[in-house]
């Protein structure tokens, strides 16, 4: 993978190869994964379009961040926004699932996206979202209580209990994919340092803060929630979409949170119909886009 510097530290990420006569999906995961989270959409979008997938800083990272770095909601967005400036992406499609990361970014950092698409992901007061948010906040707050509650995700049974991570998908997730994830958190203190940072930063406003610049984002938006989806009830993305200007709201059918693994062909169809559908910020309509509509 390649890997770029930033001024948090150095992070991985994926890219299918620049193409001028491509336009740009950026795709960002969210707390404890990283890019094999978006792996079968990376497959279907390829042959269309440039695919980047950061790697951030939110467990599953391989390298640790310099001590000191912002690792809350916030100093993540940055490291997001200063990525894209690194790359040089321009009007990309910013895709984000599980974090509410992409938002933080809206009316400030928000001149690379061209298009907004919001997946299953924290949003207005889901936050920490669910029974497995609160959980992780609490723990976090006890002296060792991260690394005690980390060890369940050892055992295949425990880390697929509807309490933990079991509950974010609609059928068992491979174990090979928990044990990549967790690795890092498991077997290195200064990545369990990272992840235990933001996690303290938790402010439960967050998003509703975030919510009033979403008023004011003039751009297309896309809110594709997982329709059976427990963590992220679907009702706050339908909320979600009424507060963007340009936004529109659909379901992804037999998915939960992690909409990726459950229903990736859904998706991408649903990403494909709205990139045909709207041109993005300061760009044209692509070919056969009114015939799509």
């Amino acid at each position: 993978m390649p890997v770029i510097e930033l001024s948090s530290g150095v992070i991985d990420y994926t890219d299918t190869g620049p193409d001028p006569a491509r336009e740009t999906v950026v795709l960002v995961h969210g707390l404890g994964f990283d890019e094999s989270l978006w792996q079968p959409v990376v497959a279907d979008l390829r042959a269309d379009f440039r695919v980047v997938v950061p790697v951030l800083p939110l467990g599953s990272h391989r390298r640790a961040m310099r001590p000191g770095a912002d690792l809350s909601a916030h100093g993540i967005a940055a490291l997001l926004a200063e990525f894209l400036d690194r790359l040089d992406l321009r009007a990309v499609t910013l895709v984000q699932n599980d974090a509410g990361t992409a938002q933080l970014l809206v009316g400030d950092h928000d001149e690379r996206v061209g298009r907004l698409v919001l997946t299953s992901c924290e949003a207005l007061d889901n936050y920490p979202p669910g029974l497995q948010g609160r959980t992780l906040q609490a723990a976090s707050r006890v002296p060792g209580g991260v690394f005690l509650l980390l060890q369940s995700f050892r055992s295949p049974f425990l880390a697929g209990l509807q309490s933990s991570l079991g509950g974010m998908a609609k059928r068992p997730i491979p174990y090979e994919l928990v044990r990549r994830w967790y690795r890092p958190l498991l077997t290195d203190p200064a990545v369990r340092r990272d992840f235990t940072a933001f996690l303290r930063s938790t402010r439960k406003d967050t998003y509703l803060r975030a919510a009033e610049r979403l008023r004011s984002f003039d751009r297309p938006a896309l809110v594709a929630w997982g329709a059976e989806d427990r963590m992220m009830p679907p009702e706050t993305g339908r909320r979600l979409a009424g507060l963007l200007p340009h936004g529109r709201y659909e379901e992804i059918p037999d998915a939960r949170t992690l909409i990726p693994l459950d229903n990736p062909a859904g998706l991408c169809a649903a990403l494909r119909r709205f990139i045909a559908q709207t041109p993005p910020a300061g760009g044209r309509t692509r070919p056969g886009a009114q015939d799509a509509l």
